[in-house]
């Protein structure tokens, strides 16, 4: 009894030092969504921002595609859920410091200058109070927090999804 006792003093401490369990982008789509991207035909990544910087990009969706890459419809069960999701951010709020404190998270790096941009169930807002410094973009990242359901619409774009994030940092080459 003595060693079950010290073996569980000693697991508890690491168990809470643990990620939490690491959700793949694709299961923040129902899969009704998910079965009409894999049937998605192929999509054009032309742009006014293909023939230089313009006002008019963004992550918001133009109009023409098919209804899967409009959705906003979201997996309730992932409300409240203690998650890790990889990802690439899109810098929206900083402090004095000049460190991140909201951004979005999008699935694929350059979200924010391709066309078209992913649906907003593939967009998660990050709120990190605390900030990270974003050097570049295209640098992924690891944010694990408390996921909600949460429709957020700015100029930028529309997200179905907020994170509340406990901890936020760069993946390592070993991680890949």
């Amino acid at each position: 009894m003595r060693r079950f006792c010290l073996s569980l003093l000693i697991a508890l401490p690491l168990s809470a030092l643990a990620a939490p369990a690491e959700v793949d982008w694709l299961e923040l789509m129902p899969e009704e969504d998910r079965q009409a991207l894999e049937a998605m035909p192929e999509i054009e990544h032309d742009s006014p921002e293909a023939n230089g910087f313009s006002d008019q990009g963004g992550l918001k969706q133009g109009e023409g595609l098919p209804a899967v890459m409009y959705s906003a419809k979201t997996v309730a069960a992932l409300d409240g859920k203690g998650i890790r999701l990889g990802g690439y951010p899109v810098p929206l709020e900083s402090d004095a410091r000049g460190r991140s404190t909201e951004f979005f998270l999008v699935p694929y790096p350059g979200a924010c200058i391709h066309v078209p941009p992913p649906p907003p169930n593939q967009i998660v807002l990050v709120r990190y109070p605390q900030g990270i410094t974003l050097e570049d973009i295209y640098t992924p990242l690891w944010v694990d927090g408390t996921l909600r359901v949460e429709p957020v619409s700015n100029d930028l774009a529309d997200a179905a999804y907020a994170l509340s994030a406990e901890r936020v940092e760069r993946v390592e080459e070993d991680d890949l």
